[in-house]
């Protein structure tokens, strides 16, 4: 067994014990950590016993988790990352898009993810390399030519601080996007907008941000599925990246010439400053 091989195991071993927590953790009583930015019990479980776990199972690399926001690194160049419920408020309200998401890093590039969807008894996966896997099935990016015949999925409009600011960008997403495509969707998960992507249930996805926890897992799937992941520039997407696009070729150009409009119309919105 590889070293990926050896990794993506105890990778599935983890999101085996976080989805059996998911199923079985009541929400609880929700903690708003910033303004309409909850996290719940689920959320602290989930993240105490897969940390645990992995400091067990590989205590030589890194660590960071959403809540705890606390990175554990001892030397190693690769570092785990999870999102222990990405989609919080979905799962508050009893909507069943909201994942648990587990990647891991080295030199700002992921190489190794899993996403579950407990809720809907899904699972995706892929290593570097290796290609995309939903169980045994391959995945594949779906290739259409025209952006006008592409469903895109979006993230979530910004809460918490600074969010009147940031909410520029994706109003000026939604209003640039809406004309040129099939479906604009916002399923309020990156776990599931990447996850779906790679399988084909999208033909894009574009969030204006980049937070580790978020997207690492989701960007190897997506890869490793046929699809260019990349930032505002084009450039191939890193962990230092300003937005996550991901879609097949065929679309890139598109897909830059909207963002580029985007944050045109956000900057020129911005309040001038005396």
């Amino acid at each position: 067994m590889n070293h990926l091989d050896a990794l993506l195991s105890v990778a599935h071993d983890a999101i085996d014990i976080a989805v059996e927590t998911v199923m079985s953790t009541p929400p609880g009583q929700a903690r708003e950590k910033e303004e309409r930015d909850f996290v719940s019990a689920v959320d602290i479980e989930v993240e105490r016993k897969i940390r645990r776990f992995l400091e067990q199972r590989t205590p030589h690399l890194g660590f960071i988790g959403e809540e705890s926001g606390e990175k554990v690194d001892f030397g190693s160049d690769e570092i785990w990352t999870l999102d222990p419920l990405d989609g919080t408020s979905n799962l508050l309200h009893g909507i069943p898009l909201c994942g648990v998401s587990l990647g891991l890093i080295r030199d700002e590039r992921p190489i190794l993810g899993v996403i579950a969807l407990p809720f809907l008894n899904e699972r995706y996966f892929a290593a570097e390399g290796f290609g995309a896997f939903a169980g045994m099935r391959k995945l594949a990016v779906t290739r259409p030519v025209r952006l006008s015949d592409a469903i895109v999925s979006i993230g979530d409009y910004a809460v918490g601080n600074k969010s009147e600011e940031k909410n520029r960008a994706r109003l000026a997403l939604s209003r640039f996007l809406a004309p040129k495509v099939e479906r604009i969707r916002m399923f309020g998960s990156a776990a599931v907008d990447l996850a779906w992507l790679s399988a084909g249930r999208t033909d894009a996805s574009i969030a204006l941000g980049n937070k580790l926890w978020d997207m690492a897992a989701g960007v190897i799937i997506a890869r490793e599925s046929g699809a260019e992941v990349f930032d505002l520039d084009g450039s191939d997407h890193t962990t230092n990246s300003r937005v996550t696009a991901a879609t097949s070729k065929e679309l890139v150009g598109p897909i830059l010439e909207v963002l580029a409009e985007t944050y045109r119309e956000a900057e020129s919105l911005r309040p001038s400053v005396s």
